[in-house]
C-alpha cells in the first residue's frame, strides 16, 4: 500500500502523528455529512426504510471488520454506553472480583468500579513488574495469573492507550472462557488498525468509539454483543429497537419483543442521519485497504523512527507486545523535555503526551516526511553528554 493521504483534508503543513488522539475524517466522508445535511432540508426524502438500512449496512462493515453476525453489533454513542450496557447485565456471586487494567482509560475504569461498588465485589487492578523497561511479558502473564474461577468480569483495552502495548488477547480470552468469566475488551485504539477477532479471541464484548482508528465522526460507537448477552437488558427501551419498528403506521399496537440479537441494545435515536453516512463511507475504505495491509504500512512507516532510537538507546517494547500503529517512547535525560515541545511545536509535529510517554500514532495519511520531521525534531532537542 502507498499513502493513502490524498483521500484525506489535511493540513499539508502539519504533520499529524496524533491518530490515537483523533482520527482524521476522510474526504468520502466529509462529502457523505454534506449530503446528508442538504437531505434533512427536505425531511419528505427520509422514508420509513431509511431508519433502518443506513445502520444495517454500517452494521454488516463492521461484522466483516470484527468477524461476527452483523446481527451481533449494536449502535452506541460512546463506550460509556457500551460498557454500561454490557456491565448491566452481568450478574456477581458473592466473593468474586473484577479485574481492569492498571492505567486503564477513565471510562472503563469508571464503568467497572460502579459495577463492583454496587455488586460488593472487588476491583483487582493489574499492572506489570514496575522494574521491567519492556513491560509487556510480565503484564500480560499477570493478567492471566489473576483470572480465576472467582473472576466475574474482565474489562481491559486491546492495546494500552497510553503507549500502544499490546495484550494477548487470545489467551486473556481463552482463560476467561475456561474460569467462566466475561471478557469485555475496549477496542477503540485498535479496532480498524490492528487485527481484531471476536471468536478467536473469545470476546463477549467489544466495545469501541469510531473516532480513532474508524476514522468515523464524535459521538457514534459500534460495539459486538455475543452470545452471553442474548437475552439481555438495554439500557434504554428505544422504539427502533421492537420487532414491529418499521410498521409506522401500528406502533401503539405495543410489541414487546425486541429485535434479534444485539438488536435491542442499540441506543435510542440509532437512525442518525448525519453520522452514520460518514461512518459507513469510513467503514467501507477501511475494509478495501484490509487492516492487514494497514498494519504493513505503518511497520515498514516507522522503520527508521525504530533504527534511529535504537541507536540513541531508547527502550522499545518487544516486537510480540508492541503495535505497529501507535508508539509510546520514555526518552531518556538525554533528551531535553522543554526543548523537545519546542521543536515539536516549530516543526508542526502533532503528538500527544500520555503518562509521561510521547505517544506517537500513524495511520496510512502518513509519509516517511512526517516521520523524518520527528526524527530530526527529536535529535534536535538532545542534550551535549
Amino acid at each position: 500500500m502507498d499513502s493513502q493521504k490524498h483521500l484525506f483534508s489535511l493540513d499539508p503543513d502539519i504533520h499529524y502523528l496524533n491518530c490515537g488522539y483523533k482520527g482524521p475524517l476522510m474526504k468520502a466522508a466529509e462529502e457523505a455529512a454534506i449530503q446528508a445535511l442538504i437531505r434533512e432540508r427536505n425531511p419528505s426524502s427520509i422514508k420509513p426504510e431509511d431508519f433502518f438500512n443506513g445502520a444495517k449496512e454500517v452494521k454488516g462493515r463492521f461484522a466483516d471488520l470484527v468477524n461476527c453476525d452483523p446481527l451481533q453489533i449494536a449502535l452506541i454513542p460512546s463506550t460509556s454506553y457500551g460498557f454500561a450496557t454490557a456491565l448491566g447485565n452481568i450478574s456477581c456471586e458473592p466473593g468474586q472480583h473484577a479485574i481492569v487494567l492498571e492505567d486503564e482509560f477513565p471510562s472503563g475504569y469508571f464503568s467497572l468500579k460502579t459495577w463492583c461498588d454496587r455488586n460488593q465485589a472487588q476491583l483487582r487492578v493489574i499492572g506489570p513488574d514496575k522494574d521491567s523497561l519492556t513491560p509487556g511479558e510480565s503484564w500480560n502473564r499477570k493478567i492471566l495469573d489473576s483470572i480465576t474461577s472467582e473472576t466475574a468480569v474482565v474489562l481491559m483495552s486491546s492495546v494500552h492507550w497510553m503507549n500502544g502495548l499490546k495484550f494477548d488477547l487470545e489467551s486473556i480470552g481463552q482463560k476467561c472462557k475456561t474460569v467462566g468469566a466475561i471478557f469485555i475488551v475496549d477496542g477503540t485504539q485498535s479496532t480498524g488498525a490492528a487485527e481484531m477477532d471476536v471468536k478467536r479471541f473469545k470476546i463477549d464484548a467489544l466495545i469501541c468509539a469510531s473516532y480513532k482508528w474508524l476514522f468515523g465522526p464524535y459521538g457514534m460507537g459500534i460495539s459486538y454483543f455475543g452470545h452471553a448477552f442474548d437475552g439481555g437488558v438495554p439500557l434504554e427501551e428505544s422504539w427502533l429497537n421492537r420487532t414491529n419498528s418499521q410498521d409506522f403506521g401500528n406502533l401503539t399496537i405495543y410489541d414487546h419483543e425486541y429485535t434479534e440479537d444485539s438488536g435491542r441494545y442499540n441506543v435510542g435515536e440509532m437512525s442518525n442521519f448525519i453520522l452514520l453516512p460518514m461512518l459507513n463511507e469510513s467503514l467501507k475504505q477501511i475494509n478495501e485497504w484490509t487492516v492487514k495491509e494497514i498494519e504493513k504500512y505503518c511497520k515498514d512507516l516507522t522503520v527508521p523512527l525504530h533504527n534511529y532510537l535504537q541507536n540513541r538507546g531508547v527502550v522499545l517494547e518487544d516486537e510480540q507486545y508492541a503495535s505497529r500503529h501507535i508508539i509510546g517512547l520514555r526518552l531518556p535525560v538525554e533528551f531535553d523535555a522543554e526543548l523537545l515541545k519546542e521543536n515539536l511545536h516549530k516543526n508542526k509535529i502533532s503528538v500527544s503526551n500520555r503518562g509521561g510517554n510521547l505517544r506517537v500514532s500513524i495511520n496510512v495519511f502518513n509519509t516517511f516526511e512526517d516521520i523524518t520531521q520527528l526524527i530530526e525534531a527529536l535529535e534536535a532537542s538532545r542534550q551535549s553528554v
